[in-house]
């Protein structure tokens, strides 16, 4: 990685991550609603678009994109708190290398 580029690479990368997120989304959008008895589902529902803020961490965050897809939360909330959150973490990883 070179020092010039750093800034590019964090952009491209934010771009890139947040697009394959709002994929899981739009995956999640259609998905057939029924009324499932979960917690994490109530977990989503209760925080909203902020929650998509931890969809950079591994495991679960293809899971709240999914989830908040499916509960139809607002897309520009969860576009921005879900790029917020990956820039966030990319910058992190590109001051410490």
């Amino acid at each position: 990685l070179r020092p010039g580029h750093t800034a590019l690479a964090v952009a491209v990368a934010t771009v890139a991550n947040t697009a394959g997120g709002m994929t899981s989304y739009l995956i999640g959008r259609l998905i057939p609603q029924r009324s499932p008895d979960a917690r994490a589902l109530a977990w989503v529902r209760r925080h909203g678009a902020p929650i998509t803020f931890l969809a950079f961490l591994p495991i679960i965050g293809d899971a709240l994109c999914v989830a908040a897809g499916w509960l139809r939360i607002h897309w520009l909330g969860a576009l921005v708190f879900s790029a917020a959150g990956r820039l966030a973490r990319y910058a992190v990883i590109a001051l410490l290398i």
